[in-house]
């Protein structure tokens, strides 16, 4: 071990202890306010309703304490325990080429990661939620779901990383400012294939179908001058109760998405509020400033991983062989950043409840709040969302407000 080691460890154990502070904290936090339901929501949210939310966030928080603590266990493994240096040494059976070696030590590298996570997915999608009624899946569709998850991946993900291993095998120093911007070449590609390639790869997306519905979208589209490629309803419901909106694609890709469960639930004026939230993220151009922000966080990584490269104390402190070949070098800086940067999440939740609060805000302009206030609660109460979550955990973790606050905001909105 080397002083790398030793910060390396104390990063990865104060991230974990921290989250488990947290999780404990939320729990806690939640358990206090069960036995009644916030004034604010008294008139709208029964107390066997708001008692399904608090047991539903308090399972929910119990497991992620699990996952918290398996997860660092993971980590050390792969880096202290060899595992991540084991994995390269046996492609070595197989290939001799570095290029060909590193394509498949990623191939191995993410069956392990899926196989280890799927346990957690399974307890997670039949028992966590199949306790609160919100699970639809079949243990079919969970099989069929998780190998073309792992067929997608490989399809887009492995050509996109050859492309990283060539460009640093053969760009010389300044290989990483390629490889940054093959990063952004390929988001936007994925971004542009999702709606139409990737999706129906798992949902079925079929044009709504409702007149008067379609009609009073329409009309909100032209008054907030959106052009889409369509109107689709999703069958979330075949896997999850749970409901939600969503626009995805740009250019003449974008679509606008709604689950089949939100259409059922909710009328025309809820629905409409709902899409003009979300319209607010486009038309106030969140989803270009978050791009920005990633492509200048990707740029940073990438120049980062460019100096990382010849430090031998990084790999050697990771008990990996320096000087190390491309794929573990990319793969150990990977895994090292994470537990270095935990501290940094409250910054970008805080960001993030800055742009609901914007959109929400927007949305008032073009729909009545009232109405949006109606669909939040009939969200939080369908979705066994906690009206009481631990302020700490929250400002760590939620990148939406405490439905209280959002929803006081609303009220004044809709006052003015």
């Amino acid at each position: 071990m080397n002083t790398f080691s030793i910060l390396f460890l104390i990063a990865v154990s104060v991230a974990a202890l921290t989250r488990l502070w947290l999780a404990f904290r939320h729990v806690r936090y939640v358990s206090a306010h069960r036995a009644s339901v916030p004034a604010a929501f008294a008139a709208d949210v029964a107390l066997d309703a708001h008692q399904k939310a608090a047991d539903y966030t308090v399972a929910k928080s119990r497991f992620s304490m699990a996952g918290i603590i398996f997860n660092a266990v993971v980590l050390l493994a792969l880096t202290f325990g060899g595992i991540l240096q084991g994995l390269y040494d046996v492609t070595g059976n197989f290939l001799d080429n570095e290029l060909g070696r590193g394509l498949l030590f990623f191939a191995l590298f993410s069956l392990l990661m899926t196989l280890i996570d799927v346990p957690f997915d399974i307890y997670r999608t039949f028992v966590v939620e199949e306790k609160f009624g919100f699970n639809k899946m079949t243990p079919t569709l969970f099989v069929k779901d998780l190998f073309v998850g792992l067929a997608v991946s490989a399809v887009l993900g492995l050509p996109f990383l050859a492309i990283l291993l060539w460009l640093m095998g053969t760009a010389g120093e300044h290989w990483w400012l390629y490889a940054w911007i093959a990063g952004i070449a390929f988001w936007l590609f994925v971004q542009f294939i999702s709606p139409t390639v990737i999706a129906p790869l798992f949902n079925k997306f079929s044009p709504l179908e409702n007149p008067e519905l379609k009609q009073r979208i329409e009309s909100l589209l032209k008054r907030c001058g959106f052009q889409s490629k369509g109107l689709f309803v999703m069958d979330g419901s075949k896997r999850s109760s749970h409901g939600n909106a969503y626009f995805t694609g740009f250019g003449k890709s974008k679509r606008i998405v709604f689950f089949d469960t939100l259409v059922e639930r909710h009328d025309g004026p809820e629905v409409e509020a709902v899409l003009a939230h979300e319209l607010g993220h486009f038309k106030l151009h969140h989803v270009l400033k978050l791009t920005a922000m990633f492509a200048v966080l990707g740029f940073v990584f990438f120049w980062l991983l460019g100096l990382a490269q010849d430090t031998a104390w990084l790999f050697t402190g990771l008990n990996v062989a320096y000087p190390a070949p491309d794929a573990l070098v990319l793969t150990v800086f990977y895994l090292a950043l994470p537990p270095f940067l935990f501290f940094v999440r409250p910054l970008l939740a805080a960001y993030l409840r800055k742009n609901e609060f914007e959109a929400d805000a927007y949305a008032a302009e073009y729909a009545p709040a009232s109405d949006l206030v109606r669909a939040l609660v009939k969200l939080y109460k369908d979705n066994a969302s906690t009206l009481t979550p631990d302020p700490l955990h929250s400002a760590f973790y939620d990148s939406h407000p405490p439905a209280a606050l959002r929803i006081a905001r609303l009220e004044q909105l809709s006052k003015a």
